[in-house]
């Protein structure tokens, strides 16, 4: 009977038949392979078993029938993102939406037929995304088994989220009720003494959503007098504190599970009380006297700091400003040698650009102090789509499923040769409803929500653009942080943008070609940066074994002959598995290189104008080509660091790199993607990281030509399929990744 369990042309295939002992009960197993898109031949095939009965009445093969429910239950879990699955009742229809497989016009019409056949009610709002068609329906568990075994176009189930329109509109009695279920599944725990500080317009703290992580103690302001409460006139940092702590606290009001915070907010108000403003030469200075009052109010906390306050009238297409270098001398700890890590939001488009979306979001150029070297500068992307206000019918969301936020600003602009590339990484941000007359307004059911400044009044509150991103970013920096308590600031800027990427859908708007040439590269980074950073992806960089993380000290300048010298360069030695990729032959792997250091800011705004002035020192990158020996790297890496602007690239090195050398090695941080072979991979094993020139060798006189900079190295590859044998390769050989000084004697 098992045997027929099998079908050779279908792919199903029986790999093996045991028994096992059950007390007194032998029980037969049998293991089969099904491929993905062939579990409906599967269910039906098993189903036809039951269809006979025994003499007595009894269903034939009863106990294989029995286990038909067993599959369809664990089928149907795999269709559920994850921790979502519990949430279905198993008996009562709930909302939901079924994310079909395409974007056809008779995927539809198709998909209501079988669900009619099956009771399934389908319900109004129907989406269409590239490759994704989602259709809101109610169904119970036995219907959803059903559906999946009859109709093969099912990617996923989501349950049906409440927008932000719903929790704000809500009475403030019933926001109380969510307010204390979500606190119910809360767990407060900051032993690993991180927190997130708020440099804004202060925070309440009797929010109960904020109370339990943000205390009396940890709200100041930079001015005696000035409330360390929110502004009532202007609030705006309780929406962050709220963000900064939760997250995306949509998605905990949607859900059941229990949450986590492993963090604090602290909070200094550097913005005065309405309608004052602070003068524009006092900008930098507030940002240090908020860093300093922290640090001096709890000197041994790890902190992320969060600026959503920007300037549009300064920014200078990617020119220092004064408030821009003075962030940049925290981050690098020039004068105390403690680094710091800052988060900055990019700055909000012009409502004129909207017109225009998306090609106007790249005319509208990043805020001061977005332009810093050192902060991670965050944009904004969304995937907020869908309005459901019956009164908006005739409005649609401007910018598509994982689009640009037409929030978001860029350095598209900015001279492409000459300063950072911002914005670092972008989140979500929010969305823009167009409509009849080519009107564009914000719905709330385009916007996250956060907590309110006023709990007397209202719990929930609307919040969007690239302050809600920026917020988004630090909840992010802080968690990987926790997970790694002694990473440097450095480390934790690299692995955000580490694990970010580019969505399909800003491919599409952006470069339009699916082999795309470095300059329209090089636009895409400048409008979406690294793309959107993954958490889950961060934390898994930094502890498989299949990434190098280094974090290391280099001197890169010396004096020899009374002439100011290149000093050093590390080559690492990369631990991949030789044999196992060879194995792998022709298949494609890939391997990502991120590169994070912090520049002290020129002295002067003599050295502004300069890219060669403004930073003290620059570090580049380089991996050797498959067919590049050791002594040929090194001699070409050294020609490389003589002027970074004569690049010798080895044959056909430059095909392997998606963002290439002449586009990544701008700013204080670099990432870069290699693709090719795995037979290429094998040989392409050495990474050196190298510096180049900046003030501390030009400038002589200053005597900071001895002084060394810290760095983190991130370095990991992705084969098609990683098995032990890869894992267990690397982790013999992993202990040999150490750098290796090399004088090169410039």
């Amino acid at each position: 009977m098992f045997e027929s369990l099998e079908r050779r042309i279908s792919g199903i295939r029986l790999l093996n038949v045991r028994t096992v002992r059950d007390g007194e009960n032998i029980i037969t197993l049998a293991t089969v392979y099904v491929p993905y898109e062939k579990r409906p031949i599967f269910l039906r095939m098993i189903e036809r078993y039951g269809e006979e009965e025994t003499s007595s009445g009894k269903p034939k093969n009863q106990p294989l029938m029995e286990s038909i429910s067993q599959i369809r239950e664990a089928t149907l879990v795999s269709f559920w993102q994850r921790n979502e699955f519990d949430s279905v009742p198993s008996e009562e229809p709930v909302r939901m939406e079924a994310w079909l497989l395409g974007d056809s016009d008779e995927l539809p019409q198709r998909f209501a037929s079988i669900a009619a056949e099956i009771g399934i009610e389908i319900v109004e709002g129907l989406l269409r995304f590239p490759e994704r068609t989602i259709i809101p329906i109610e169904a119970d568990r036995n219907q959803l088994g059903k559906l999946i075994a009859s109709f093969d176009g099912i990617a996923e189930f989501r349950l049906a989220k409440h927008l932000a329109t719903y929790y704000v509109d809500l009475e403030n009695a019933d926001q109380t009720e969510f307010v204390q279920e979500l606190l119910g599944r809360c767990v407060f725990d900051d032993r690993e003494g991180v927190s997130v500080c708020i440099l804004d317009s202060g925070v309440n703290n009797g929010h109960p959503l904020i109370q339990p992580v943000l205390s009396d103690r940890d709200r100041t302001a930079v001015v005696a007098d000035w409330p360390s409460t929110d502004d009532p006139m202007r609030p705006h940092g309780t929406l962050m504190a709220g963000t900064a702590t939760y997250g995306n606290l949509l998605t905990h009001l949607n859900s059941n599970q229990s949450v986590q915070i492993l963090h604090r907010i602290e909070s200094v108000r550097i913005l005065p009380p309405y309608p004052k403003a602070n003068p524009k030469e006092l900008w930098g200075y507030r940002v240090s006297q908020g860093a300093s009052i922290s640090e001096i109010n709890e000197p041994h906390r790890r902190r992320v700091y969060c600026l959503a306050v920007t300037a549009r009238e300064t920014a200078d297409r990617g020119h220092p400003s004064s408030w821009s270098a003075t962030m940049d001398q925290l981050a690098s700890g020039q004068g105390d040698g403690h680094r710091r890590l800052f988060v900055v939001a990019a700055g909000n488009s012009n409502e004129s650009a909207w017109t225009a979306y998306p090609e106007g979001n790249q005319l509208e150029e990043i805020h001061d102090p977005g332009q810093s070297w050192n902060a991670v500068t965050v944009g904004a992307y969304t995937e907020l789509t869908a309005i459901r206000d019956p009164s908006l019918a005739g409005y649609h969301a401007l910018a598509p499923f994982q689009g640009l936020s037409p929030f978001s600003t860029t350095s598209r602009m900015w001279p492409s040769t000459k300063w950072p590339i911002k914005p670092d990484i972008v989140l979500e941000g929010g969305n823009v409803a167009a409509g009849p007359n080519d009107s564009r307004f914000i719905p709330e059911d385009l916007e996250l929500i956060s907590t309110s400044h006023d709990p007397q009044v209202a719990h929930f509150s609307p919040f969007r653009e690239t302050s809600a991103a920026s917020a988004l970013a630090s909840e992010m920096a802080a968690k990987i942080q926790v997970e790694y308590p002694n990473a440097w600031p450095e480390t934790i800027r690299g692995l955000m943008i580490h694990s970010a990427d580019w969505t399909d859908e800003m491919k599409r708007q952006f470069l339009g070609t699916e082999s795309p040439n470095k300059h329209q590269i090089a636009d895409l980074l400048r409008t979406c940066g690294y793309g959107v950073p993954n958490l889950e992806r961060a934390l898994y960089c930094a502890s498989n074994s299949l990434t190098l993380v280094s974090e290391a000290e280099i001197q890169p300048f010396d004096q020899k002959d009374g002439r100011i010298v290149t000093r050093d360069m590390h080559l690492y030695d990369l631990p991949w598995p030789v044999e196992v990729l060879r194995g792998l032959a022709e298949a494609s792997v890939s391997m990502r290189v991120t590169l994070s250091y912090f520049i002290e800011p020129g002295p002067g705004e003599v050295g502004w104008g300069d890219r060669y002035r403004y930073p003290s020192h620059g570090l580049r990158f380089d991996v050797n080509g498959p067919r590049e020996s050791e002594e040929e790297f090194v001699h070409r890496i050294n020609v490389q660091a003589r002027d970074e602007d004569e690049v010798i690239e080895t044959t056909g090195a430059t095909q392997y790199w998606r963002i290439g050398s002449n586009n990544r090695r701008l700013g204080s941080v670099h990432s870069d993607i290699w693709t090719g072979t795995a037979i290429d991979l094998s040989q392409s094993n050495r990474v050196a990281v190298y510096p180049t020139t900046g003030w501390w060798r030009t400038r002589s006189h200053l005597d900071c030509w001895s002084k060394r900079t810290r760095y983190s190295l991130i370095v990991s590859i992705e084969t098609p399929e990683i098995d032990n044998d890869i894992y267990l390769a690397v982790a013999t050989k992993i202990g040999i990744a150490t750098p290796v000084m090399i004088p090169t004697g410039q």
